[in-house]
């Protein structure tokens, strides 16, 4: 081998040792946290992309983080206008006998809905639970089959519910709930689709009945965390302490669960440990504003000929630093939409993509309503499509 091709040969081993250096100096590797706590999850609330875990899929009793399901089907009842946060909620005596963490309801005594969220959110009412349960499916037993067909829905393939609000079953024989940390990172990001509750479960102080019960938030990390806004802390004997966190800085959002910690401490530390990981390591990139105008739709049997397809919201993704440049973004939008149009309809989509998995996605809705065209319209309009057509084609 000749002198000039092993130089050759000894420069490019070089070079190709200095850029896997570099790749490796890159790269962000699973940390290896010492947690205490038997179970863990950590993702990012707006992609879902996992950052940590540890046993994210063993089987463990959630105890009262059971009510971040209660307040979702909760939200949910709202949205669809079966229920308003002003409606009376009345106490049944089966309520009432709740032991555990309660606000003292008495059979027949009656509070808003909004008070209900409050105390279930704040001091983690069970009485409550059984009392919005029983308000809005007429039965705890169909809340309950309820949320079990909601954990299927969301993929909680480990998840098990029997009552509201994560109280021990005493019955012999009884299978009690059971979900696993992964699950409950799901249905609290799915909660998160309704930010409203977040004036709930962010509230460090609150009162009901006038001031004359006092609600102190179980959860310390909404006082002591910058931007720590929720959700459910938990504990019984049998599942230690648990937590599902969220906070939210510099336009970004993740979701840290800890479950079966030995004490309270521990698991708001290592919770704290885990949402610091991941705001250090990450960086949030504005992908567009809020009703940003995108392009405009044809739109057919319409009064108007198109349609403007505009951002539905801000859409923010957070990212590794130094990996801005892997972000893409993509933009669908359907072909052609048929009239009538109602302002706000989904017409098309932005997805953001980073190294082929979706980390971010916003709707494109239409701008303005689109009436139908009559009969008389239509044939004018498509009179008018075919003279353009021919000056086109000519």
């Amino acid at each position: 081998m000749t002198l000039w091709r092993r130089s050759m040969i000894g420069w490019l081993f070089f070079c190709l040792l200095i850029f896997l250096t570099s790749q490796c100096a890159l790269a962000i590797e699973t940390p290896e946290f010492n947690l205490e706590s038997k179970s863990a999850v950590l993702i990012d609330a707006k992609s879902g992309r996992i950052l940590y875990e540890k046993n994210p899929h063993q089987q463990k009793p959630p105890a009262s983080i059971t009510k971040i399901m209660t307040m979702l089907l909760t939200m949910e009842a709202i949205e669809e206008g079966r229920a308003q946060l002003t409606d009376k909620v009345p106490t049944s005596e089966h309520a009432a006998e709740m032991g555990g963490s309660q606000i003292w309801l008495e059979p027949g005594e009656e509070m808003t809905l909004k008070e209900m969220l409050k105390a279930i959110a704040i001091v983690s009412a069970n009485d409550a639970c059984v009392a919005v349960a029983e308000y809005l499916y007429g039965t705890e037993e169909e809340f309950v089959r309820a949320m079990n067909e909601k954990a299927e829905e969301l993929g909680m393939e480990n998840t098990y519910f029997k009552n509201t609000n994560g109280l021990p079953i005493t019955e012999e024989g009884e299978e009690a709930n059971y979900t696993t940390a992964y699950d409950i990172a799901l249905m609290s990001r799915e909660l998160l689709k309704y930010p409203e509750v977040l004036e709930y479960t962010s509230t460090w102080i609150d009162n009901l009945r006038d001031g004359e019960s006092f609600l102190r938030n179980t959860n310390d990390l909404v006082r002591f965390y910058d931007g720590a806004d929720g959700l459910k802390t938990g504990y019984t004997a049998e599942a230690g302490f648990c937590l599902s966190a969220t906070a939210s800085q510099k336009g970004m959002r993740f979701i840290a669960v800890v479950m079966n910690a030995p004490n309270s401490r521990v698991r708001f530390q290592e919770t704290r440990q885990l949402l610091s990981y991941a705001f250090n390591i990450h960086q949030a990139i504005n992908i567009v504003e809020k009703g940003v105008e995108v392009n405009q739709i044809d739109v057919f049997k319409g009064k108007s000929e198109q349609v403007t397809a505009i951002t539905a919201e801000e859409l923010t993704v957070s990212v590794i630093k130094g990996e801005e440049n892997e972000v893409k973004k993509q933009i669908w939008l359907d072909q052609e939409v048929v009239a009538p149009i109602a302002t706000g309809d989904k017409i098309g989509e932005i997805i953001v993509i980073k190294n082929g998995e979706q980390i971010g996605q916003v709707d494109l809705v239409a701008a303005e309503e689109v009436e139908e065209a009559n009969l008389f319209e239509l044939i004018i309009l498509l009179i008018k499509k075919f003279i353009s057509n021919l000056i086109n084609y000519s």
